[in-house]
């Protein structure tokens, strides 16, 4: 029996984590539950799985009298007290955005296993989280949920002390991978929305139309794996059916492949070391003789470039490439730019605020809101320019 913490419950993640709880029986207890502001399922979770805690970071409610078992937050620091005082094995950060961070730094502080499904916190914090999760092979402390960083995981448990030479991350190439550059600029939301492969929440969705979520793969990569940037590929893989690879010294490289299905990689962090049912059905490797590996374009998808780029600048860098990019996404998603802007707000931000430091939780704070503010004068600019 594992006791775990769910940030982000009623999203994707979170949905499916506790449909792994569901087809375990007796395996794990849920004893903290978090969402932004879908009360009407947290409250029939609740409900359902009888945690020790609930809250909601965007809505304050009542609580209905039959969840008086349960002790509720409401506000940003429900994620605090789920994070870092609800007694448990493990928390499942599943939420969007810098919060994570915190929520990471909080559970790690007091002994928890972090299973990983938020971009932001290695990428704005990754010196931060690592200081806190210390090597141990045998038991590690941070599990990478994203099921490119879950392969590299799965196909370094094998390497006996083997280093790698590459790690490759494969990219589905989202809705546009054929379109040429002047579309891909004026692309519409219903196009960025519509990826071929995945089904995914509304941020890593226009992330991968753009291909800023690789970018944040990439960087990801080098905290969790300790890989220098030259060390990390992307190839473009349409049919998403090899989820990463690494190869090692001697050439041979190892891939992870599977059916995309994020049961996988959620239900192998959940119940590492062991594997467990996850009702994904068998793969049919008869199916799938046409596998396509494809270099991606770094003029159509500038995004990959700003990731190196951004590794190669250090200090918060990253973070500042995370905030731009989520401000821009917004700005795009309510029509103040185009969709070829994104790019353009996050490279101009990293320009304009140069060298900031990322030593501290308080640093990377200020620096992730000083590039929400400058790629928001960027944006304004842009949109004036515009009209």
């Amino acid at each position: 029996m594992r006791d775990i913490v769910i940030l982000g419950s009623t999203g994707s993640i979170g949905r499916q984590a506790l449909d792994i709880v569901d087809r375990h029986p007796g395996r794990f207890r849920v004893l903290g539950l978090t969402a932004h502001s879908n009360d009407q399922l947290i409250i029939e979770q609740v409900r359902k799985y009888r945690p020790l805690m609930a809250g909601l970071t965007g809505k304050n409610i009542t609580p209905p009298s039959d969840t008086g078992f349960c002790q509720w937050h409401f506000g940003p620091s429900a994620l605090e007290v789920a994070a870092s005082q609800v007694p448990s094995d493990d928390v499942l950060v599943s939420v969007v955005g810098m919060i994570g961070l915190s929520s990471v730094l909080g559970a790690r502080k007091t002994g928890k296993r972090v299973l990983l499904a938020n971009k932001e916190a290695l990428v704005a914090g990754g010196q931060l989280v690592k200081d806190l999760c210390p090597e141990d092979s045998e038991n590690p402390t941070l599990l990478p949920v994203d099921s490119e960083h879950s392969a590299i995981f799965q196909c370094l448990m094998g390497a006996k002390g083997n280093t790698f030479r590459r790690l490759i991350l494969t990219a589905s190439g989202g809705p546009f991978r054929t379109w040429q550059k002047g579309r891909i600029a004026n692309a519409s939301p219903k196009d960025a929305l519509s990826h071929p492969t995945w089904r995914m929440g509304v941020k890593i969705t226009i992330d991968s139309a753009s291909m800023f979520n690789k970018a944040l793969e990439i960087i990801e990569a080098k905290w969790l794996f300790g890989a220098a940037p030259g060390q990390i590929q992307v190839v473009v893989h349409p049919e998403s059916i090899v989820h990463s690879m690494v190869e090692f010294e001697d050439g041979a490289v190892l891939a992870q492949m599977g059916l995309p299905d994020m049961r996988v990689p959620i239900a192998f962090a959940m119940a590492y070391p062991e594997r467990v049912a996850t009702g994904v059905k068998p793969m049919a490797p008869e199916d799938y003789y046409n596998l396509r590996f494809e270099q991606p374009d770094h003029e159509r998808f500038p995004a990959l470039r700003l990731a190196y780029e951004a590794l190669e600048a250090g200090g918060a860098a990253c973070c500042v490439l995370n905030a731009a990019n989520e401000t821009a996404v917004n700005g795009y998603l309510h029509h103040a730019i185009r969709f070829g802007q994104i790019a353009q707000v996050v490279e101009e931000t990293l320009a304009s605020l140069g060298p900031l430091s990322a030593d501290t939780l308080e640093a990377v704070l200020d620096a992730d809101q000083l590039a929400r503010e400058k790629s928001r004068e960027i944006i304004n600019q842009i949109s004036r320019e515009d009209i």
